[in-house]
């Protein structure tokens, strides 16, 4: 794959980034992500955690703390090493032949059922209570565009076959979660990573009835986490007044930056507090403009005119205002 088709596939891609524009000045801003800039600070593992096997059994609390952060029993939440690790387990842990995933979305929840011989159709939301699939697949809020369907909706979309809905931006608007009704053939999937601004420890968790949730633990076997993801979650999910500080936090910087896109001739179409999905009919030829400045924005290749932006760390809105400013 070459580089500019790989800076289409999702965000976060720096190398690809180097290597089409060399030229770029460093440091890069990386605003390709929806990722919280401001990381929850707290805790690590220490040295002699790293030097051994984590203990299952840790695991296991880290499952009690996020069950009580998501409100449901902790028999079912089932800890992996990142939501998009459950994202390519669920296709073979669900047997589910054909599946209608809401569009458009992330690509990876089409990619992982394609790669399991599935048949993958992209529906509406509107058509989820008559979609004929063995399992339907929701993004909610919706990534790239903040599209959301609320909880009375999916519980009429809600039936014999399976729901999956991932839910890992919902931190930013809590009463979309569907988290305390997971079982039966509601499967819920949450991300660490992206609220808590600690993606690189890889951590996420699949919401389920107590047999599929340990058919998760089982697929990912005895040592599904490092010691890093498990001492970052469970100091993070113990912090009970960080995420609606955080929240507040993130709704004032989103705020800033929808100003900041339209002064720059940006129509702002949607997106969460952590991150804003924009429109304008050169958006290519800004994308290329912005990189060339070493900003990396998430470009579209069945969408040429969109742009998603992430929030920039506290001391890189000024640089962002000159990139925008610039000529592409």
């Amino acid at each position: 794959m070459t580089a500019a088709a790989t800076l289409h596939r999702h965000g976060g891609r720096l190398a690809a980034a180097r290597a089409r524009f060399p030229s770029a000045p460093e440091p890069w801003l990386d605003l390709s992500t929806g990722v919280n800039p401001r990381p929850w600070r707290g805790a690590r593992a220490a040295p002699a955690a790293l030097a051994r096997l984590p203990d299952p059994e840790a695991v296991r609390d880290l499952e009690a703390l996020a069950a009580r952060a998501f409100g449901l029993p902790a028999d079912r939440v089932a800890a992996t090493p990142g939501t998009e690790a459950a994202i390519r387990a669920l296709p073979w842990l669900t047997g589910a032949r054909s599946v209608g995933v809401v569009s458009p979305t992330y690509g990876g929840h089409g990619e992982a059922w394609r790669l399991a011989g599935a048949r993958v159709e992209p529906i509406l939301r509107g058509a989820l209570a008559d979609a004929p699939f063995e399992a339907v697949v929701l993004v909610n809020p919706n990534n790239p565009d903040g599209a959301v369907v609320a909880p009375a909706e999916l519980a009429q979309a809600a039936g014999d076959r399976w729901l999956i809905v991932d839910e890992a931006f919902v931190e930013t608007a809590p009463e979309l979660s569907v988290a305390s009704a997971a079982g039966g053939r509601l499967v819920v999937l949450r991300s660490f990573g992206k609220f808590y601004g600690l993606a690189g420890v890889r951590l996420g968790f699949v919401l389920a009835e107590p047999a599929f949730a340990q058919r998760v633990r089982d697929h990912f076997g005895d040592w599904p986490l490092g010691a890093e993801a498990i001492c970052a979650g469970a100091g993070a999910y113990a912090d009970d007044g960080w995420p609606q500080a955080t929240r507040a936090r993130l709704a004032r910087a989103a705020a800033r930056l929808d100003r900041a896109l339209v002064a720059a001739g940006y129509e702002v179409v949607g997106g969460t507090s952590l991150f804003r999905l924009v429109r304008r009919a050169d958006a290519a030829r800004r994308f290329e403009g912005l990189a060339s400045r070493g900003v990396l924005v998430r470009p579209f290749i069945d969408q040429p005119d969109w742009l998603r932006f992430g929030l920039p760390p506290a001391g890189a809105w000024s640089r962002l205002a000159q990139a925008l400013e610039a000529r592409p």
